[in-house]
């Protein structure tokens, strides 16, 4: 019999008032949580494990939460959005630029405590899951934690943070991978090489295949939507975006957590991607407190009593295993041992991709009740200490440097000196680099091109007498292009010029054309023996090939078309970014300005490192006119006389800071000033000759009568450089200099 409506209505509250009672009482007890961490100075993360605690069924003296179902598809919907607000902090250009030494460092810091965690969980009687579970778990570190910790104790600018935010860059993307292999283990309950490696490959080419396909639409809908985009459009077509690909993830056979990241770091290459972060932020903040509370409501104190050893071995495994790993990484891709052990010790915390993989084991039902309880009481000590032992590293390093035999620190400040030379890469590798990318990228287009056809395009011509035909035909002029790329498209062409002139090159670029070749004929061939029969598949084979060698001018514009408008969309975010940087801030608002020496000054006569002015008040002097005299960039050595007139380069703050300083030193400003050919101007290094040199062996000074004034290096500034760091490609160097000079010396950039 129907329910009346007064009966619906009942029924609907009956069903909703747990779900928002429950709601109410996790955020009520997260907020007292939250501000009580707040006022100890703690991180807010503990908060919200205690605010679990207290309201889940394992605390008796606090009202509880009746439908713990509900709060676990909350936490499911937190870890979402966590992954997607995470993918807009990553980008895969961050990847890209982080360099060897934070990889390395990542890489060796993972694999032994993969290998550290098993054995340790193998050792204490548990079972192979969870000894698993347990290695990759103890493999990640917290970025939350971490970015908190550094902030508090003003390191963000140390040389050793950089290599730790590498580091968790390098781990964001293990992470991810982890959780498909763990996904495939739990599911196959046994390791088979080819899984694994089938896997690996599914994820790489969903990867590519999303990320390519991604950046080539998405950044254009956000552009041609822009005048209709306010706050609220924006926020609602982010999360639309971020459950579109979560749902593509899944049908896909991955995690809805991997659908969640990738979408957040492909929009984290578009121009709107501040926008949406800042958007996302309060979305992420309440679905992410409720995740992180429903794992404070799995924390049982009668297993942490039962477990009370495990976690204090597991802590201490973690503290210790993660510090050395960490530091023989860092030591091992040529980094100095202080700064080694102040990464290592800077990384010995578990975080919130560990409550992410311990969820997933759990929600896979391949790890024990006991486990997840032991990782949040692992992460919650680690949280602790992780200030502490940044704080100690120094300390450590200094007693360290003590107690080890002279020649091993010989020995490895040797090596770390070798290898902080970069090696410039040979032409050969550059071709072969380039080949290779094109090749998997074209390959991965095509593959899905047909796949798709033959899913979707193949059953509506079954039936049909030319269908077939139309569908080949079709399929066939969409991937054109990128077949055209795969097999004849050049790449690295000055580097295959001088290739070619040397013989023992010739054979291997001719078998890496005839591969490409190959490749590209094979993907034809499997395409047509879709539609046709094998003998009319081949006879179509033929007719393709006639049509690539006479349309090849016609290819080459599209997929030329099909690639500028992909790299405008990957690169609109930088050049937005360095478009404002010009419009707002010209060279950190660097300008140059005149002074005269005063007959009455006391500076005269005085060295300029006695002056010290370009560590006091960060002002460079591009040059001093004495009479006729024109000493261009002036040596720490040269003294200052009475009469002299002197450039300063500095931004408007440093300039009126000098201006101040030499006032109280009785300066007199010219009225007037001969025009110098002293310029201070940008330089991109692209030269292969400057790359991988310090700015001493470079021999800049020398070259172009100049001085490095500033570098910008992957979106960071580095003012008043060291001449000892090393250049890197792609650097943007500020120089102060003669102005014919510094033409000359980059007349090739």
């Amino acid at each position: 019999m129907p329910l009346s409506t007064a009966e619906t209505v009942a029924e609907t509250s009956h069903h909703l008032y747990p779900l928002i009672s429950d709601l109410g009482l996790i955020l009520m007890t997260a907020g007292v949580a939250v501000l009580l961490f707040k006022k100890i100075k703690q991180p807010l993360v503990l908060g919200y494990l205690v605010a679990g605690f207290l309201a889940g069924n394992n605390f008796d003296f606090f009202p509880s939460v009746t439908d713990s179902k509900s709060v676990e598809v909350w936490a499911e919907i937190g870890v979402i959005f966590l992954l997607f607000s995470l993918g807009l902090e990553f980008s895969f250009k961050k990847l890209m630029k982080v360099g060897g030494t934070a990889s390395i460092t990542a890489i060796i810091q993972i694999i032994s405590m993969l290998f550290i965690g098993y054995m340790s969980g193998q050792w204490m009687g548990w079972s192979q899951m969870d000894s698993i579970f347990l290695g990759a778990i103890l493999s990640m570190s917290s970025t939350t934690i971490i970015l908190r910790a550094f902030d508090e104790l003003n390191v963000k600018g140390k040389k050793y943070a950089g290599i730790v935010f590498g580091a968790l860059i390098v781990e964001d993307i293990v992470a991810i991978l982890l959780m498909v292999l763990l996904s495939t283990i739990s599911v196959s309950q046994q390791f088979s090489g080819a899984e694994l490696f089938e896997s690996v490959l599914k994820l790489l080419f969903f990867l590519i295949l999303w990320f390519v396909g991604g950046i080539f639409f998405i950044p254009t809908l956000l552009k041609k939507a822009k005048t209709l985009l306010n706050e609220e459009t924006l926020l609602i077509i982010s999360l639309a975006l971020c459950l579109m690909m979560v749902i593509l993830a899944t049908n896909a056979g991955f995690s809805p957590a991997l659908g969640a990241f990738i979408m957040g770091s492909i929009i984290a290459e578009t121009t709107q991607a501040e926008k949406i972060e800042h958007l996302i932020k309060p979305v992420k903040d309440l679905f992410g407190a409720v995740f992180f509370v429903s794992v404070g409501m799995l924390i049982n104190p009668d297993t942490l009593v039962e477990y009370a050893i495990p976690v204090l071995l597991i802590t201490l495994i973690t503290i210790l295993g993660k510090t050395v790993s960490t530091a023989a990484g860092a030591l091992v891709s040529g980094q100095p041992l202080k700064q080694s052990v102040q990464a290592g010790m800077s990384l010995a915390q578990i975080g919130e991709f560990s409550f992410i993989i311990a969820t997933l084991g759990m929600s896979l039902k391949v790890t024990s009740d006991f486990l997840y309880p032991i990782v949040v009481a692992v992460s919650a000590v680690t949280t602790f200490t992780t200030p502490f032992m940044i704080k100690m590293s120094m300390p450590f390093y200094e007693k360290l440097e003590k107690v080890l035999p002279k020649k091993w620190l010989t020995a490895i400040d040797n090596y770390s000196t070798n290898s902080q030379s970069i090696k410039a890469t040979s032409n050969w590798q550059v071709v072969l680099r380039a080949t290779m990318t094109q090749v998997v990228i074209s390959s991965v287009i095509i593959i899905a091109i047909i796949l798709l056809a033959d899913l979707y395009i193949s059953p509506l011509v079954i039936d049909s007498k030319f269908g077939n035909a139309v569908a080949a035909l079709i399929t066939l002029v969409i991937i054109a292009p990128f077949l055209w790329a795969l097999s004849l498209r050049r790449v690295a062409e000055s580097a295959m010029e001088e290739l070619r002139k040397e013989r023992k090159y010739r054979g291997p670029l001719t078998m890496l054309i005839l591969v490409r070749i190959g490749l590209a004929l094979f993907f034809v061939g499997f395409l047509l023996n879709n539609f046709f029969s094998p003998i009319v598949a081949f006879i179509a084979l033929i007719l393709v090939i006639i049509s690539y060698i006479i349309f090849p001018k016609k290819l080459h514009a599209q997929y030329d078309k099909i690639e500028k408008h992909f790299l405008k969309n990957f690169n609109d975010r930088e050049i937005a970014r360095a478009q404002k940087t010009r419009d707002d801030l010209t060279p950190w608002d660097g300008h140059m300005a005149n002074f005269e020496i005063a007959k009455e000054s006391n500076l005269a006569g005085k060295k300029l490192q006695d002056l010290k002015v370009r560590e006091k008040m960060g002002v460079n002097i591009a040059f001093i006119k004495r009479g006729e005299i024109m000493i261009n960039i002036p040596t720490r050595n040269e003294r200052l006389f009475p009469g002299d007139e002197i450039c300063v380069i500095g931004t408007d703050d440093q300039v009126q800071n000098f201006k101040g300083y030499l006032d109280q030193n009785e300066i007199e400003v010219p009225e007037s000033v001969t025009e110098a050919q002293i310029v201070l101007q940008q330089y991109e290094l692209t030269n292969q000759e400057f790359i991988g040199k310090s700015i001493r062996e470079s021999q800049l000074r020398e070259r172009t009568g100049g001085l490095v004034v500033g570098i910008e290096r992957n979106g960071e500034r580095i003012l008043n450089p060291e001449s000892h760091l090393i250049l890197e490609r792609n650097d943007i160097l500020w120089l102060v200099g003669d102005k014919k000079l510094l033409a000359a010396a980059f007349k090739n950039q």
